[in-house]
């Protein structure tokens, strides 16, 4: 079978013009031939251009981003944490998440900033542009986004990150994890993804609380923080959160601010919201 994001990954200039669209002007309401025309697309056109990629027509997108959706999201989110840690991270609703392993380094290895490790690493397409994968003997290290001619800020910013280690452009070894990564068809109990944390103990703490955060659901930097017994630290968790190295499969996209907001994103707001729909898409489809 082909690859998912072989197949929609070129469509995401066409589906990021219609999100930054949307997002300015969704308190309106567009109708689908009024996006479509500021796309420069026929309306037709752009809605199997959208549902081929989010599995969503852009007005069911358009409800996906609405504050009162983010709100509903949000509702009871700290139980949300707190059952999902009780069931052990394999309650219904992560029926359809990425079933992650994960392990930390050492606190000695994170200090050394990497020395004696040797990350691989190569950018591939994903529905959500360009993705830099980052691989070590352990597991996954680092997931990056970056636009068109971004790339090559996007390795500096990772690699800025454990500045100690070495590193060995090698897509036949990132690959395998990409194409895990970003096919649902793949996502399985059965062959967990190995993911390796490189971080304080706090960041690690909050990066694995943000692994409890069930599939198109959302919860609030402030609810990470009394979970994890710091109520205080909301800023200081936000602060981890947006230090996030593995997007998407350590959802921090899943983090809004207490009033549904989407606030910061390390890749972008655009890139948020896109990751976002596309899982409200793939949940949809799951349990339809």
């Amino acid at each position: 079978m082909k690859p998912l994001c072989d197949t929609i990954g070129g469509d995401y200039a066409t589906v990021r013009a219609t999100l930054e669209f949307i997002t300015e002007h969704w308190r309106n309401q567009p109708s689908l031939g009024e996006i479509a025309d500021r796309i420069g697309l026929s309306p037709m056109h752009l809605q199997r251009v959208f549902r081929r990629w989010a599995g969503l027509t852009p007005k069911q997108f358009l409800q996906t981003i609405t504050l009162d959706h983010a709100r509903e999201m949000l509702k009871g989110s700290a139980s949300v944490l707190d059952t999902t840690y009780k069931v052990g991270l394999s309650g219904p609703a992560r029926l359809h998440d990425l079933f992650v392993v994960h392990e930390a380094m050492t606190p000695g290895a994170y200090r050394a900033k990497g020395r004696g490790l040797t990350i691989r690493w190569g950018f591939h397409s994903s529905p959500f542009g360009q993705a830099l994968v980052m691989v070590t003997e352990h597991g996954l290290a680092g997931l990056a986004f970056a636009d068109p001619g971004d790339e090559a800020a996007a390795l500096e910013d990772m690699c800025k990150r454990w500045p100690n280690a070495d590193y060995v452009e090698d897509r036949a070894a990132s690959e395998p994890y990409r194409a895990r990564i970003f096919d649902p068809a793949q996502w399985s109990s059965e062959t967990p993804l190995r993911v390796v944390l490189i971080g304080t103990d706090f960041e690690v703490r909050v990066w694995e609380t943000l692994l409890a955060i069930p599939f198109a659901g959302a919860t609030t930097y402030s609810d990470i923080a009394a979970h994890i017994g710091k109520s205080s630290a909301a800023r200081a968790v936000g602060s981890a959160v947006g230090r996030n190295p593995i997007s998407f499969v350590v959802p921090c996209h899943r983090v809004l601010g207490k009033n549904g907001t989407l606030c910061g994103y390390h890749w972008g707001l655009t890139r948020k919201q896109a990751i976002l729909g596309w899982e409200a898409g793939v949940n949809s489809t799951a349990t339809s």
